[in-house]
């Protein structure tokens, strides 16, 4: 069956008008207390203006324990901050558009300077850029996590979205679970050893989500094909994580790559914004312009061998692969800049929706005017300058759009 851009499509138990899904991109809009204030709800509406089929909200925690090290985080793990994303999901239903929850926790991918608690994981392992060694969670702590993912998704649930989506990729906690590099517990929780994947935590955590919301509300879920470790997430690996998704039937995937240790190969850059790392990024600033250049010079050759240049359509290969293996949608998410390429993607049955972040940073209205001429561009020109400034304290936007940096 050919599949066509803006034809109605089925996502779990939902009808969606079209195949465009806007991927979880992180806002940076919220209060010290994850409350999101009126821009977060402005830019939602925004988004829904243009018409997707689905819009997934940036990166929000279920815990305070488990924030991200970002400021502006937005979180749902109390009644309380229910009436403040209904704001916002009443704004989006304005409009013939399905918005979901994205909702994680990071596990040893934060610092206890953010988060004021600390610093804990499936294992002792720390990680290579957030460079803290995390505590290890005790099961009854692991129990407590997998009742606050339940919660949180009753309250989505409450708030107006019409489903969430379980953060299992990019290195956060679920991922850190069923990776059998970072995940070397003898519980439990450990690595099956039929499977060679950590399940038990993300297959808990669904299970008891469906017990609180109900067996119809859709949770979709995004993981990593690959990664970039030396004990690499391999392709087996990756199919068995499919084949144990099928067995749930989740209502989606979405299919990324890569873990936090290695951001800048997440979302691909056309050229590195080595200026922008070294003059915002906590890990990596650098005020001396001395030392700065000193840097550049005898440093950054070594440090930028192992980034990966951006190359259209780059996750495409995991979607197609996925979709042999199951009949759940597959949401392939990477690299799509052009109206032919999620044609092409979807007429030889590569995913069954494409999703995008940076094309809505710079153009919320996307989806339009893809409507207007099938074969449009995206005006972003992957720079991810936006991407290096959700370490700060500014709001993500198109810096190329000279909208200024600051709230």
């Amino acid at each position: 069956m050919i599949m066509e851009i803006f034809e109605p499509a089925v996502l779990g138990n939902l009808q969606l008008s079209n195949r465009l899904i806007r991927s979880a991109t992180f806002e940076g809009m919220s209060d010290a207390n994850g409350i999101p204030g009126d821009d977060y709800i402005k830019l939602y509406s925004q988004l829904a203006q243009g018409k997707p089929g689905a819009i997934i909200t940036g990166v929000t925690y279920i815990s305070p324990e488990g924030k991200v090290m970002h400021p502006g985080q937005a979180g749902l793990e109390s009644e309380e901050k229910i009436p403040y994303f209904r704001k916002m999901t009443d704004a989006v239903h304005k409009y013939p558009v399905k918005i979901f929850i994205q909702l994680s926790h990071s596990g040893r991918q934060t610092r206890m300077s953010s988060t004021g608690f600390p610093v804990k994981g499936v294992s002792g392992k720390k990680s290579a850029y957030f460079n803290e060694i995390p505590e290890v969670l005790s099961t009854n702590e692991i129990e407590k996590i997998i009742e606050q993912f339940s919660d949180s998704a009753f309250y989505s649930k409450q708030s107006g979205f019409d489903g969430i989506q379980l953060l299992a990729s990019h290195g956060y906690l679920i991922h850190q679970f069923l990776h059998p590099f970072i995940n070397d517990r003898n519980d439990i929780y450990g690595i099956d050893p039929e499977l060679g994947l950590g399940t038990l935590f993300l297959n808990n955590i669904i299970d008891r989500i469906r017990e609180r919301c109900g067996d119809d509300y859709p949770i979709l879920i995004k993981i990593s094909g690959g990664d970039d470790y030396k004990k690499s997430f391999s392709e087996e690996m990756f199919l068995k994580l499919i084949k144990f998704l099928d067995s749930k039937k989740v209502s989606g995937v979405e299919i990324s790559y890569g873990t936090m240790d290695h951001a800048l190969n997440i979302f691909r850059c056309s050229r590195i914004p080595i200026d922008t790392i070294l003059e915002y990024n906590p890990m990596y600033r650098i005020k001396n312009r001395v030392l700065r250049g000193l840097w550049k010079l005898l440093i950054y050759p070594f440090a930028s061998g192992s980034v990966i240049r951006f190359t259209p359509v780059y996750n495409l290969r995991y979607a197609e692969t996925a979709k042999k293996h199951t009949s759940i949608p597959i949401i392939s998410v990477g690299g799509f800049r052009t109206g032919v390429e999620i044609r092409d993607a979807l007429s030889r049955g590569q995913a069954d929706f494409i999703s995008l972040c940076r094309p809505f940073i710079i153009e919320p209205d996307f989806p339009e005017k893809l409507r207007e001429n099938p074969y449009y561009r995206s005006l972003c020109i992957n720079c991810s300058r936006c991407a290096i400034m959700v370490d700060t304290e500014y709001p993500t936007q198109c810096l190329e759009k000279g909208e200024g940096e600051k709230k």
